[in-house]
């Protein structure tokens, strides 16, 4: 069997390497190729290029590189059709995955299409999913209430859970172990700061993060900064003018499922989180922290998606659960001074979330045995 995995930024990429070892259970003769970042290529997984191309979002950051990412895309596509895999299987990143995906389906309609992740036409651009269904064959859905959006377009769409609901808990030994390991002091409390995964969100989120933690509130706390190796001079570089103590936390050295496992020991290690949107909410749940969540982006991608936006949060956990239970802070609300409030809050009463973390992972699959089967099961129906 051979399957081609395109995942364009980090969270894709540990999908993708969940897949990966799902099929080689269930199916050991497997061969794949495609775009991946570290987490895949530690599967056997040799890049096409590399992944970090791809991490750019919102159009004024897309615009200056949409000739090189046209290359790549083209290319691509190019690889595609020459090896003629059974299954093509686009991870998130839509907006460049989804353009392979179109133009693999024109040119070769004997190639079997699968994504990865709904793209969120509950959220905003409900459009998507009836364009989605010219081309791709088949959704692996992460959120329980997803299937009936792409069903309705006459795609198949299974249910696969959250690849952060299978984590083990995080243990007492394990966080004194991280804490011995980066000289942190376990008397003292640790806040977790995620500015985001690309450049560009570090460098509009970071001032704002550093401006919050700049208050007199937050001057006794530890700082956790997970990040990824390409990305520490740029974090280093930003956090100079903080007092408090910061550790980067970036895996390097470490196999790509020990510094995964590394990251989900530092959620656990600290006292609550000020956190970008996305993923990483479900990865703090996973690990029990209770958490902020602020993000921002360009003006235009502002006020596009702004005006395009059909829910009133976006944090996965608040969705999941059903619940308001975590503050956030959405394009221009992504102020300091609204921002600090909050974080105090959840820290004078961490426990406020406790339920709805409790159920967003029961929601994603927490306690099934064969939660890291479900995906690759998904897939093997599917080609059946």
């Amino acid at each position: 069997m051979k399957l081609f995995l395109l995942a364009g930024e980090a969270s894709g990429d540990r999908l993708g390497a969940d897949l990966m070892r799902g099929l080689r259970h269930l199916t050991p003769d497997v061969t794949f190729r495609g775009i991946a970042g570290p987490e895949m290529q530690s599967e056997g997984l040799d890049s096409l290029f590399d992944m970090s191309e791809l991490s750019v979002m919102g159009l004024a950051e897309v615009l200056p590189k949409y000739f090189a990412l046209k290359r790549r895309l083209d290319q691509t596509v190019a690889e595609v059709l020459a090896w003629k895999p059974d299954i093509l299987i686009t991870i998130d990143s839509p907006d460049f995955s989804l353009r392979v995906a179109r133009a693999v389906r024109a040119a070769d309609p004997k190639i079997r299409t699968c994504h990865y992740v709904a793209p969120s036409v509950w959220a905003w651009r409900a459009g998507r999913a009836k364009k989605m269904a010219g081309f791709i064959d088949h959704v692996l859905a992460l959120l329980p209430f997803e299937p009936p959006y792409m069903e309705a377009e006459g795609m198949a769409c299974d249910f696969v859970g959250h690849p952060v609901a299978a984590q083990a808990p995080i243990t007492s030994k394990q966080i004194a172990k991280f804490q011995a390991d980066y000289a942190l002091d376990p008397a003292r409390e640790s806040l977790m700061i995620l500015p985001g995964s690309r450049p560009s969100e570090i460098k509009r989120l970071l001032p704002v993060f550093c401006q919050v933690l700049s208050e007199p509130f937050f001057a006794d706390f530890q700082l956790i900064f997970p990040t990824l190796p390409h990305l520490e001079p740029l974090l280093r570089e930003a956090l100079k003018g903080l007092p408090q103590e910061t550790v980067l936390v970036t895996g390097s050295g470490l196999s790509a499922a020990a510094a995964a496992e590394e990251r989900l020991v530092a959620y656990g290690a600290a006292k609550a989180a000020l956190a970008a949107s996305g993923t990483v909410s479900l990865e703090l749940a996973a690990a029990g922290t209770p958490m902020v969540i602020a993000y921002d982006m360009g003006l235009i991608s502002r006020l596009i998606i702004g005006a395009m936006l059909q829910i009133d949060t976006v944090t996965l956990v608040n969705l999941v659960s059903e619940t308001r239970a975590v503050p956030e802070f959405v394009g221009r609300d992504c102020k300091a001074a609204q921002i600090a409030p909050a974080l105090r809050q959840i820290l004078s009463a961490p426990a406020a979330q406790a339920q709805a973390i409790e159920e967003t992972m029961t929601r994603l699959g927490r306690g099934d045995p064969e939660l890291p089967y479900r995906s690759a099961r998904a897939v093997l129906k599917g080609l059946q």
